[in-house]
């Protein structure tokens, strides 16, 4: 599949000129408009040498507004996902009929929670025979969001190298260099398993590279924030370099190099912050670029233990939205 990265034509303007206006929330015009037949929209993206992306999305989500605006109203981003892919969308929440890869009816919302969708936005990238290539949980950066992109409709899966291996290659170097560190939290060398002997808390494992602007935005910025540091205090924590060859002790008490263990859990963006309770089993994780709002939710929903009751992270943030709209807390989604 060829892939070109020439700028926008003159008829793509309007396009552009849209989604860059404050405020403008809608699909791109160039998005599918798909029977929701799962099946043959995979084959009719293979027809065009092309390749489908299936995005969820809901209403009112910030992170999907900047996905909008701010990735596909960048014109090679843009160029690359029109050029690479058929886009189809799909609300977490909808009604309208789906018919599945296995030819089976449902619903978007059935088909969603079939597929573990707990984010928005969550996007699907898939292959010719309607293999997922790469899956993106919540929101990816612009030039984070574009790799993958790249990634797949290059087809470099087929090579055998990974979307970490990929993105490195590609990483700008403009961010800090360094790993950060937490007051309190563990240290080299990690035993997770025999560090934590007795202890009741749940344990945040907080995956990053030196080389990671959005992980220097994390420490420096959303974690020094009171309410934010108030919520991380509940949880046993370490940082660890997702891509190094360090060994480490998992919760499990297992004992093989971090890289391998990223692996295993299929870490491919960095921060990412996995949830573990006091036994040791993974109970929820973050994946994606989030503002304080959602970091501080994602502590909560762990520490509170909600994750036991509530199984829809968005419907818990949801929740707490509205409690603190009754008390009259005003909420920047995005600061």
């Amino acid at each position: 599949m060829a892939l070109s990265l020439t700028a926008y034509g003159a008829g793509d303007e309007a396009v552009l000129s849209d989604l860059s206006n404050p405020g403008y929330h809608a699909q791109p015009s160039w998005f599918k408009h798909s029977f929701l037949d799962i099946a043959e929209d995979v084959a009719e993206a293979a027809e065009a040498d092309k390749r489908l992306i299936l995005y969820f999305y809901q209403d009112g989500c910030p992170y999907c507004e900047k996905l909008l605006r701010e990735n596909f109203g960048d014109r090679e981003i843009a160029k690359t996902a029109r050029d690479g892919f058929d886009v189809v969308a799909l609300n977490i929440w909808g009604d309208r009929e789906v018919t599945d890869l296995e030819g089976e009816s449902t619903t978007e919302k059935r088909f969603a929670a079939a597929l573990g969708v707990q984010y928005t936005p969550t996007m699907l990238l898939l292959d010719e025979q309607g293999h997922t290539v790469l899956r993106i949980d919540g929101y990816f950066p612009p030039h984070q969001f574009h790799q993958g992109l790249r990634y797949v409709a290059l087809e470099r899966e087929q090579s055998g190298e990974t979307f970490p291996e990929f993105y490195r290659r590609q990483q700008p170097k403009e961010a800090t260099g360094r790993l950060h560190q937490e007051p309190g939290f563990l240290v080299s060398p990690l035993r997770l398993a025999d560090n934590r002997a007795g202890s009741e808390r749940p344990l945040v494992v907080m995956f990053e590279q030196p080389v990671c602007a959005a992980c220097d935005e994390l420490h420096l910025d959303i974690l020094e924030r009171d309410s934010v540091s108030d919520s991380l205090a509940a949880f046993d924590g370490a940082v660890v370099d997702a891509f190094s060859s360090e060994p480490i002790q998992t919760p499990d008490g297992r004992e093989l190099p971090l890289r391998d263990w990223s692996s295993e859990l299929g870490i491919i963006y960095t921060p990412s912050l996995v949830f573990f309770d006091a036994d040791g089993s993974e109970v929820f994780r973050t994946e994606a670029y989030l503002k304080a709002f959602h970091i501080q939710g994602a502590l909560d929903y762990v520490a509170s233990g909600a994750y036991r009751e509530q199984p829809s992270f968005q419907r818990f943030l949801q929740a707490r939205t509205d409690a603190l709209h009754e008390r009259g807390v005003e909420i920047d989604m995005m600061e």
